[in-house]
């Protein structure tokens, strides 16, 4: 059944349909679209087109074409992709990017060659600190930020200790980073693991369990999340150490973590029952066109991309040559956001609420996550005050 899921998932879908050359608003879509992770690059592809489809696929009066590409999960792939699209296919903007080493590789191509980049996932503190850009610009979040909020929660609920474990990659240090800067209470253990990998974590449970911790916070997204949870409960944890999450259980895991999953909180600045028109829409709309499936906070995102980069464009008439124009606008944050009003900070990472959330069964006897509370709001990321840029 999980072959299926993630197979499933893993649906190609037509490109946009390109324009004629010059006539067009060209966007490269950097993401992974194979192997065990693309179930994420789809669901961030879907929304992309479906906010398309909401803007009549035009930009400033142009048609839009979109070119997807797959980096494999791989830095050096994401690299030479962003290369070809920026070198090659001379696109005005780049989105995507699931993961921080990606994007960092990526980065500096971008950067140097004054193409504005949205990432809609992806969120090194390098980014939000020192290597802030002018052409750079997030849809999404700080890594440490969710974390943090997770941390709080933890404090709320009068957790003592706590045993981190997490990837070994740029953005599992910023998740670990992210908790121990709100936690008040004792970290008793830290583990980091092979990445991409590694799916068996019977070790580090064995040592959180052995560790005496009130508490287990952990970051695991996409298939790593499905093992994790599945061998928290298989090993008799769930009802002796409760559990925290980042990005661990979301709506393409849920169908395989199944009831696993109930009772064991989490932290996002999206959920799926936001009462926004804009998110009501959102959700009702991915619904009925990619039937059996529910959009994620990676899609969310992805949706909030299309709309930056589109008041952009209606700023400038379509004239994407005007740069300072187009930038000026985007730091507006001015359109319609499925996670409600946000504003940016001086490093073009968004200003926002953090909200609590949990699992539940819907009407239809469907998993899914609910808001249960507002953690955190209009919170910022700690590492603004690093960037050069000034708000």
């Amino acid at each position: 059944m999980k072959k299926a899921f993630w197979l499933a998932g893993a649906t190609v879908l037509a490109l946009a349909q390109p324009a004629s050359a010059g006539d067009s608003i060209k966007i490269g879509f950097v993401s992974t679209f194979s192997g065990p992770t693309a179930v994420i690059g789809n669901d961030m592809r879907n929304s992309f087109e479906l906010a398309l489809d909401h803007l009549g696929r035009k930009m400033g009066g142009k048609p839009v074409e979109v070119l997807y590409e797959d980096d494999g999960q791989k830095p050096d792939v994401g690299k030479q992709k962003t290369e070809k699209l920026i070198q090659s296919d001379k696109v005005d903007f780049i989105v995507g990017y699931i993961w921080s080493n990606v994007l960092l590789a990526s980065l500096k191509t971008a950067v140097d060659s004054k193409t504005f980049l949205i990432t809609s996932n992806a969120g090194p503190s390098q980014l939000a600190g020192e290597l802030c850009s002018p052409y750079v610009f997030s849809t999404s979040w700080q890594n440490d930020q969710t974390p943090q909020a997770v941390g709080t929660y933890m404090n709320q609920k009068g957790v003592k200790s706590v045993f981190l474990i997490g990837p070994n990659y740029a953005a599992g240090k910023d998740m670990l980073a992210g908790v121990k800067s709100t936690f008040k209470g004792q970290v008793v253990g830290e583990e980091y693991t092979v990445w991409p990998s590694q799916l068996d974590f019977s070790a580090e449970l064995t040592k959180a369990k052995n560790s005496k911790a009130e508490s287990i916070f952990v970051f695991y997204p996409g298939a790593a999340g499905v093992q994790f949870l599945n061998q928290y409960a298989q090993a008799g944890l769930k009802g002796q150490i409760p559990l925290y999450t980042a990005f661990t259980i979301d709506e393409l895991s849920l169908p395989l973590q199944k009831d696993n999953a109930i009772g064991v909180p989490g932290a996002q600045q999206w959920v799926n029952d936001l009462p926004f028109p804009e998110n009501k829409k959102f959700v009702e709309d991915y619904r009925k066109k990619y039937t059996g499936l529910r959009p994620t906070f990676y899609g969310a995102q992805s949706y909030d991309a299309a709309n930056l980069i589109n008041s952009a464009v209606v700023a400038v008439k379509g004239d994407t040559s005007k740069k300072d124009e187009m930038k000026a606008e985007m730091e507006k944050a001015n359109f319609k956001s499925v996670r409600g009003p946000f504003k940016y900070g001086n490093n073009h990472i968004p200003i926002q609420n953090f909200y609590l959330q949990d699992v539940v069964k819907d009407a239809d006897g469907q998993l899914s996550l609910k808001t249960v509370a507002t953690i955190v709001k209009d919170d910022q990321d700690r590492f603004h005050d690093k960037c050069p840029m000034k708000k």
